[in-house]
């Protein structure tokens, strides 16, 4: 059974593309970053275990809660559904894909047949759009293919697989509702909530704060890597290219804030937007100095990128405070 006249949603990070894929099909058409800004899926984290190789440096919400936000603002149904068993799990999917509802699915792109970097990360999304005796058919990024397919017994591997941000082999639908909603004040409700998420972290590796920390663990990173080389390239590769957006997803929310600045013409979002297109620019040098210092093992360029990040700290704090403030003024919190 496959759902016929798909249109593919051309997206760049994977729980935005998921979510455009499967309003696409209920009539919704929204760009990413639009969709992205509604998610209010901007911060920053740095986690580092003792189990990993090398710190990861996030920079969006959780996972999960993007799409929880969109369907909120857009007055949407959002239909979840988990549970530890292969079994049912194929059942509730088979059973949507037979009624022609696409499907978002969460999963561990490790086992995708058509992922060729394989690296394990359980917070991977994909829309479900049909499948086969052999196979699943599959809409993801347009880096990893777009239009894909995978095989019955990778999928069900890759929905089951445990780890760091994974969930109970994880599906969920998305419906209309009767319910109308009205774009521009869902545009500053959801600036409004994400500037004050960003600016009140829980804990000091998370926004601004973490940004701030992440310049100084660098420099202990560095020293006392045992791969200078992999750790840093790996890590610019993950903030440029990997379902980011570009700039650790500066570049998709500076996109929204223009986008949002055309509909609602509030001038704090216009000077926000200008302030983010620097933001990304600087978070470009980051990664191309980590680069540099993969390639040399020279830790001035650690340095610089360090002096960076304290920058890139207090200019996204600046940025969310005046969107906090813009909000407060609309009124819309």
């Amino acid at each position: 059974m496959i759902i016929k006249n798909i249109k593919l949603f051309k997206g760049q990070h994977c729980e935005t593309t998921a979510a455009g894929n499967l309003l696409s099909h209920i009539g919704i058409n929204l760009s990413e970053p639009m969709l992205f800004g509604l998610g209010e899926g901007l911060n920053f984290i740095i986690w580092n275990m003792k189990t990993m190789d090398f710190p990861f440096l996030g920079g969006r919400i959780k996972t999960d809660l993007l799409t929880q936000n969109i369907a909120r603002h857009l007055n949407l149904k959002l239909n979840v559904r988990e549970t530890s068993s292969p079994k049912k799990a194929w059942k509730n999917v088979k059973e949507k894909i037979d009624a022609e509802i696409p499907v978002g699915i969460k999963l561990d792109c490790y086992h995708l047949d058509y992922f060729t970097n394989k690296i394990h990360f359980a917070g991977h999304y994909v829309a479900m759009y049909g499948y086969d005796e052999n196979n699943v058919y599959l809409a993801d990024t347009i880096q990893q293919g777009g239009l894909v397919k995978t095989s019955l017994k990778n999928f069900e591997l890759a929905r089951n697989e445990k780890g760091p941000m994974s969930s109970k082999n994880l599906s969920y639908t998305i419906e209309a509702t009767d319910k109308k909603y009205d774009l521009k004040k869902e545009i500053m409700q959801a600036i409004g909530n994400n500037a004050k998420n960003y600016l009140n972290p829980p804990i000091q590796n998370i926004s601004y704060k973490g940004i701030l920390k992440t310049s100084k663990e660098i420099i202990k990173w560095f020293k006392r890597s045992k791969d200078v080389e992999g750790d840093f390239k790996t890590t610019a590769m993950l903030m440029e290219k990997a379902g980011t957006g570009g700039a650790l997803f500066r570049n998709l929310y500076r996109d929204f804030l223009k986008e949002s600045y055309q509909k609602t013409k509030v001038e704090e979002i216009n000077e926000s937007y200008e302030m983010f297109v620097d933001i990304a620019r600087l978070w470009r040098a980051v990664s191309k100095l980590f680069i540099k210092a993969g390639d040399t093992k020279d830790i001035e360029y650690i340095y610089k990128a360090s002096e960076i990040l304290v920058e890139l700290a207090d200019k996204e704090k600046k940025a969310m405070n005046i969107l906090l403030s813009a909000c407060h003024d609309a009124p819309c919190l």
